[in-house]
């Protein structure tokens, strides 16, 4: 089913999303097929964990199937993909999950598709610069940021899936005027941003409090897991518009710098700036660190 027309409330748009069932792309579901037939005896939980962290629609089935089928005896949330593969089991895993419906089957407009496999890229790239700041930074648990990194743009990936006439709507909009901020033409098409349905829509789908926190940029700021997590988010979405033309990029390679506390050079290296945009990138170091 899909959403053509904007709803009333958050609450509206929650109901409808969290009522859906995330597919998951082609390409995992032949992997863990391939798991399954081929490798069964073999595969390891870290092979599964790649596969599932490559698909942030399959994280967010993991994550929702182990809050629905929690134990009585479980008194705490799995917040990390390797253990709640281990908590489930290889092949209960690979059973469970191979049923699910495939993305490419649901979605038959090319446009359409190509949108929502923008933003998973985008996902991944911001997980994995939040794995890489979380291992610098000596993260207690780099899965954990890991994790709630690729769920950040969960709002928008869903919206993709199950209301794509409505988010071509809000690119329509920038593109008209390119000065208009993503959330702002957001609040003109569907009455509301994707961080206005963020968490609601988390803690709709029952995702672990630790993880909800972490996607919370409003309630603990400061927190360096929680500046992680949305640097990351707002880095790889700046570098999917414009690359490192972006005129955000400056502020952000900023905001990084002073969450890794690195030097500019060492900086520029651990993000991957090419070298011909390195020296103007050099030239905006903050004094502090020059």
């Amino acid at each position: 089913m899909l959403l053509t027309e904007p709803l009333l409330s958050v609450e509206a748009y929650v109901d409808f999303f969290s009522k859906q069932e995330m597919p998951i792309l082609r390409r995992t579901a032949q992997e863990l097929e391939y798991f399954q037939k081929e490798i069964m005896e073999t595969v390891s939980a870290r092979e599964i964990t790649t596969a599932v962290m490559n698909d942030p629609l399959l994280t967010i089935r993991v994550l929702q199937y182990l809050q629905h089928n929690r134990r009585k005896s479980q008194n705490h949330d799995i917040t990390t993909l390797p253990r709640a593969i281990m908590m489930i089991g290889i092949q209960p895993f690979l059973t469970i999950f191979t049923q699910a419906p495939v993305l490419e089957d649901q979605i038959t407009d090319p446009q359409h598709l190509l949108g929502v496999l923008r933003i998973i890229a985008r996902a991944r790239r911001a997980a994995h610069f939040a794995r890489d700041w979380a291992i610098a930074r000596h993260d207690i648990d780099v899965d954990e940021i890991t994790v709630a990194a690729l769920l950040h743009e969960s709002v928008e990936i869903v919206c993709w899936c199950f209301a794509p006439t409505l988010v071509q709507a809000v690119y329509a909009q920038q593109a008209a005027n390119p000065m208009l901020h993503t959330h702002v033409a957001q609040r003109h098409v569907f009455g509301f941003s994707a961080d206005d349905l963020q968490l609601e829509l988390a803690r709709a789908w029952e995702m672990p409090a630790l993880l909800v926190d972490l996607l919370d940029t409003e309630n603990s700021p400061d927190n360096p897991r929680v500046q992680t997590v949305r640097l990351a988010g707002n880095f790889a979405r700046h570098l999917s518009n414009r690359g490192w033309d972006n005129p955000a990029i400056p502020s952000d390679l900023i905001a990084i710098q002073n969450l890794l506390h690195l030097s500019r050079e060492q900086l520029l290296h651990r993000v991957g700036v090419p070298m011909e945009h390195q020296d103007r990138f050099l030239l905006d170091e903050p004094s502090e660190f020059a």
